[in-house]
């Protein structure tokens, strides 16, 4: 997954390193956007839509991975850093919103990423490292998906059909096999299939 997301990252700035992008408040708004999905509004009824949640903590992990690389350290590295810090986790039992306010109050304060607090809040969606590494490559083969089909440049149609691409992504990851060879080939297929648009190589 850190492979993945520093080939995404190279994509939109080779150098994106050294830019010094400012992860933790993209990973924090992420934790509302999160809290949006899941509710927080005592004066009317609301119904948590857990898919959403799930995925809202996907992106949060994409923002989290990214904000670990400093320039010194690999990914193999980075890696052994993260099975360190998680190694012998105890949920705490924080609830959703609990748990996200912790990671978001953490990149905050500290501007950066604590694996600790994420495992925490994975917890509390009801998601274990195989629903991680799944949803992850979906997310990421949407984002290159995105990017071949004109996001930076504002022509991507992300509504479709009257829903948005995230919603689509749920439907296709709920109908493949994760552990097939040719898995994030099969999203970026079926991605294709349902999008609106015209393709990547500008054909209908």
């Amino acid at each position: 997954m850190l492979t993945m997301q520093d080939r995404m990252n190279t994509r939109i700035h080779p150098q994106w390193i050294e830019q010094k992008f400012a992860w933790y408040r993209a990973l924090w708004i992420e934790c509302g956007e999160l809290i949006e999905h899941y509710g927080y509004k005592w004066w009317k009824k609301q119904t948590p839509d857990m898919e959403q949640v799930r995925l809202e903590v996907i992106d949060i992990w994409h923002f989290g991975l990214s904000a670990l690389f400093d320039g010194k350290q690999g990914v193999a590295a980075i890696a052994e850093q993260i099975a360190m810090a998680v190694e012998d986790f105890t949920p705490a039992g924080l609830d959703v919103r609990e748990a996200t306010e912790a990671l978001a109050l953490h990149a905050l304060q500290t501007h950066g990423f604590c694996p600790q607090r994420f495992w925490e809040l994975m917890h509390a969606a009801d998601m274990d490292f195989n629903d991680l590494y799944s949803a992850y490559v979906g997310k990421n083969v949407l984002n290159f998906f995105r990017q071949d089909h004109g996001y930076q440049s504002g022509s991507y149609q992300k509504l479709w059909q009257g829903r948005e691409d995230n919603e689509h992504l749920v439907e296709i990851l709920a109908a493949l096999d994760s552990a097939a060879q040719d898995y994030a080939d099969q999203v970026y297929q079926c991605l294709q299939a349902r999008y609106p648009g015209p393709r990547a190589d500008g054909s209908q």
